[in-house]
């Protein structure tokens, strides 16, 4: 897994709130029994129209301004439903190396802006899932809606997300201190795992010693 540090890239909009997996990529594409070659299905009931092929010029991300996109903003509860990884998978092969939505306060319970599955299948996988508050994600989409082909940059290090517009928007977000560690780093469950190799193979040796005094 490549470190994320800062990123920029084009700002795209998905206008949907509680999006869950199998809209992200249907059932019938998990049959696959490799790990690449979802992206093509990102959003496939949506982005094409009934004949599988043709773009479907009402949704949003095939509009022209938001090729090349690497970064997506959407609504809240973002990655609900089932826990299928290849969702993330779909998303990062698209292209997107970022996805932000908003969190909401509903009294005494908040609204995230991920499930909770899909945002630790998106560490796992470098994707950087990132909460800002509802009115600082309707910003977002004012300036993308204004400013054609908007670009921002995201900080990881410094928690900064900056807008390219006429004059520059920041905002500033919260992270897990070890999800960003994770990502800076560069390191999956793997590659955790591995710095630890030395005490594995210590346990292992005085396991197998035990074992032979019996």
């Amino acid at each position: 897994m490549q470190p994320f540090k800062k990123h920029r890239g084009i700002v795209a909009t998905l206008d949907r709130a509680n999006v869950d997996t199998d809209q992200i990529i249907p059932k019938q594409f998990l049959k696959s029994i490799a790990r690449t070659g979802f992206g093509k299905s990102l959003f496939f009931d949506w982005r094409y129209l009934e004949d599988g092929t043709t773009p479907d010029p009402s949704f949003s991300l095939n509009e022209s301004r938001f090729a090349g996109a690497t970064i997506l903003v959407t609504r809240n509860n973002f990655g609900c439903g089932s826990s299928r990884e290849h969702a993330v998978w779909a998303i990062a092969q698209y292209g997107f190396s970022v996805v932000i939505a908003p969190w909401e306060d509903h009294g005494d319970m908040r609204v995230p802006g991920f499930a909770d599955i899909f945002r630790n299948n998106s560490v796992k996988n470098g994707i950087l899932t990132l909460e800002l508050s509802t009115e600082n994600v309707e910003e977002v989409f004012q300036k993308v809606s204004s400013n054609e082909g908007l670009e921002a940059t995201v900080d990881l290090e410094n928690q900064t997300i900056s807008l390219h517009a006429a004059e520059d928007v920041v905002f500033t977000f919260d992270i897990d201190p070890s999800v960003k560690d994770h990502l800076l780093r560069g390191l999956d469950d793997i590659s955790l795992t591995l710095e630890r190799e030395g005490d594995i193979t210590k346990f292992e040796q005085d396991h197998n010693v035990q074992l032979g005094s019996f």
